[in-house]
């Protein structure tokens, strides 16, 4: 098991590094479609079948044809090379050390005396009942209800974020005529 996740994890780190370095558009969204998918397949290695669904369908599949329909509209040209950013490298190292100093206070993974593996807390049984809306049990609620609401929100955003990506790049019938009178 610990080859699978160290391979996966070398595989999302190498992945990252050449979609950050590499120059041709069209291959860095190949490259980000990858990336969905291997964290898809990390994802069910973390037992969250659900989440890795999602990742493979929007990461890998919406997100790549949004990113390949703008390449069609934009065109494949590339500003070219730029110096080194390392104001904005500093901020990603500051904000990556932050985030992995906040997870050292965290129990380690799959450790079967974590409390969230010993049981729910009954207080969280008792709300869940009058939350339930006549759900039989408190996992099909949480299943079908607040993980539902979840899942609303998530498409909402998509749903939203196409519209914006449509929007932003489409073209006006008459914006010929008005390229042409600029000039």
């Amino acid at each position: 098991m610990n080859l699978i996740v160290f391979t996966i994890l070398a595989m999302l780190a190498a992945t990252a590094v050449t979609v950050a370095r590499i120059r041709d558009l069209w291959a860095a969204i190949m490259f980000t479609g990858i990336y969905s998918f291997l964290s898809a397949s990390w994802m069910l290695i973390l037992d969250a079948p659900d989440v890795a669904f999602t990742e493979a369908a929007v990461g890998a599949g919406i997100s790549t044809v949004l990113m390949l329909s703008t390449l069609v509209l934009i065109g494949p040209s590339d500003a070219g090379r730029r110096k080194p950013a390392l104001v904005p490298l500093t901020v990603v190292a500051i904000t990556g050390c932050a985030l992995v100093y906040g997870t050292l206070d965290m129990p380690h993974f799959g450790d079967p005396n974590d409390p969230i593996h010993l049981h729910p807390r009954p207080s969280f049984v008792e709300k869940s009942q009058v939350d339930m809306h006549g759900l039989p049990n408190v996992i099909t609620a949480v299943l079908a209800s607040y993980r539902g609401y979840d899942t609303l929100g998530e498409t909402t955003v998509v749903l939203t974020a196409g519209i914006a990506v449509l929007l932003i790049l489409r073209k006006e019938k008459d914006e010929p005529e008005r390229e042409a009178a600029a000039q």
